[in-house]
This record gives structure tokens, sequence and C-alpha cells, in this order.
């Protein structure tokens, strides 16, 4: 198993919405991040995990261009320009070209916004979630963003059909939980002295949703969303600890800085 993985999580788009539209019959507002993990491996390089918010959302004005009138509104989305993934990157010490996997859990507005940041690397994905995001059905197409990867036809992809040891060396394993979307697939990261974590991205949105297996209303297949909870519930059980993209206690969970390293 390969050992110094280093693992940061960061927010790359927080929204400020309806509980609602995160959990089917809550109410109220809440303010979530969307999380993107950086993953140094030791032989593979950086690997990010999804790649938040579009830049261009940043700006009101370009938002509403880039993502249609009203989306930023109706997500109470509050991303900084310093807040897009590349500038995060940077920030951290990072170059973009150092990039050299990004993961896709899946194609939705606040996950592949910063998929143009990386034309070098090699894009992981469900291969029916890259061809559903291209012609989505019309209720759940709207938190699709064509924007965010037309311009991806030369890009590098590894179309995963179920389940794999991304390495084959145990550091970091893709699964299929789909439900939210056709293709949806969360993570695990085996970190050495810190033991499997899994990142859920959006399995679920709020943990608290997870536990109460409630979907919410931009769920693809509700019936099939409730076979990933179960798988999820399977790994929690064997003590592995579930991390969701939109949760804000999961979120806080990390260190102050952000950093979890074997």
């Amino acid at each position: 198993m390969a050992t110094g993985l280093r693992v940061t999580v960061v927010d790359c788009g927080p929204l400020n919405l309806d509980k609602g539209i995160l959990m089917t019959g809550a109410s109220g507002k809440v303010e979530v991040p969307s999380s993107v993990w950086i993953i140094e491996h030791p032989k593979k390089g950086v690997i990010l995990f999804d790649t938040g918010v579009n830049y261009n959302v940043a700006d009101p004005e370009a938002a509403e261009k880039y993502w249609g009138p009203g989306m930023r509104d109706a997500f109470g989305c509050n991303l900084t320009r310093d807040q897009a993934i590349d500038r995060q990157l940077v920030k951290l010490g990072y170059k973009l070209d150092d990039v050299k996997y990004v993961v896709l859990s899946h194609l939705h507005l606040d996950h592949a916004g910063g998929m143009c940041h990386f034309p070098n690397a090699t894009f992981v994905v469900q291969k029916n979630e890259l061809r559903y995001a291209w012609w989505p059905d019309a209720w759940p197409g709207l938190v699709y963003c064509l924007n965010d990867y037309k311009d991806t036809r030369g890009y590098n992809f590894l179309q995963l059909n179920g389940d794999v040891d991304l390495f084959q060396d145990g550091s970091i394993q893709l699964i299929t939980t789909p439900g939210h979307t056709p293709g949806h697939q969360a993570m695990i990261v085996r970190l050495e002295n810190r033991g499997p974590i899994c990142l859920g991205a959006d399995t679920s949105h709020l943990k608290e949703a997870y536990q109460n297996m409630a979907p919410m209303p931009y769920d693809w297949n509700t019936e099939v969303l409730s076979d990933s909870y179960t798988k999820l519930r399977v790994l929690e059980n064997s003590g592995i600890p579930i991390y969701f993209s939109h949760d804000p206690k999961d979120f806080a969970e990390f260190p102050s800085n952000g950093e979890w390293a074997d």
C-alpha cells in the first residue's frame, strides 16, 4: 500500500440556499461548502476529487451567462474569485500542472466547474455519468452546466464502468454510488496512520439526510439512491467514516489548516 498520502480539503463554492433543495421535506436556510479534495500521492502526483464552482460565477454578471439567468441567486452562491480551485491551489503552493488526475464524483455545476484549469490532466469519471451529462433528462438537467465541459472533447478521459482500485496500490478506491446522478462515484482514501476514509461526495448532501435515508428533489433515481446509502452504511459499519461534500460539520471536522496526512 502506498504511504505518504496527504489530503487537504478546500471550499470552492460556498452556497447559502433553502435546506429543502438539499433534503426533501426540510425547511429554512443553510450555508454549505462545496468541497474539493486535494490528494498528494507519492508516485502519482496531485489528484483532485472534484473541482468546485467555475470562477466565472464569482462575478454576478458573468454568472448570468455562464450558469444562466437567476441560477447564482437560486443557489445562493457566494464564491469569490480567490475561492476557485485554480487560486486555491496556488495559495497552497501548487502549480496547476502539478495536478495529474482529476476524479469527478459527478458533473453537476458545483463539482465540474474547474475542469477548464487542467487540460493536461487525466479525468477519471464513470462512463454513464459522462454520457448523461451531455444529454440529461429535463428536470435533473437543471444542475448540469454544459459550459463546464463543452470544451473538453480533447481532454484525456479515463471512463470507468464500476468500482476500481485506481492505482492498484490500495491507496485510492473508487466505488459507484449512483442515485443522485446515474454515474455518481465516491472515493475511499487509505491513510496509513489514520486508516481509510470515504469521501462520499453527493451520495447525500447532508449527513442528516443520509442518516434518515432522505433524498433530495434533484436526485436522478431515489430507488437506486437508497441502495447507495446502504452501500455506504456497510462501509461505515466497518469503521470507515463518511464525509459528504456539502455537509458543514463534515468539512469542519478537518484540522484548521484543512490538512490530513499519514
